[in-house]
């Protein structure tokens, strides 16, 4: 199973939006401990807090749907995301 995932730093005051076919859980755990390199925008805090999970179909639709997000480039899409189920369906079924 493939999941996308939403978190937010409070110091960077920033959300960052990922897919793991790991859990969510373990992914959160890694970003927090910096597994990912020092270079990395994840690795600069270690604040990290989970704010949205989204189970998807595979791997190729979670791509997708990271894709979508991301190129709405809007801090307000993602918090309605995180509010609205309706929003959450709707993207989901059109990134099918």
């Amino acid at each position: 199973m493939a999941w996308l995932y939403i978190i937010f730093s409070k110091q960077l005051n920033k959300f960052y939006v990922g897919i793991t076919q790991d859990s969510p859980e373990a992914r959160l755990n890694a970003h927090n401990q910096g597994k990912y390199g020092n270079a990395k925008f994840t690795a600069t805090t270690h604040d990290w807090e989970m704010k949205l999970t989204i189970p998807c179909d595979d791997y190729a639709h979670a791509t997708r749907l990271e894709k979508k997000i991301k190129s709405m480039k809007s801090r307000t899409y993602i918090k309605n995301l995180m509010k609205y189920e309706e929003l959450r369906e709707k993207i989901l079924n059109k990134t099918r």
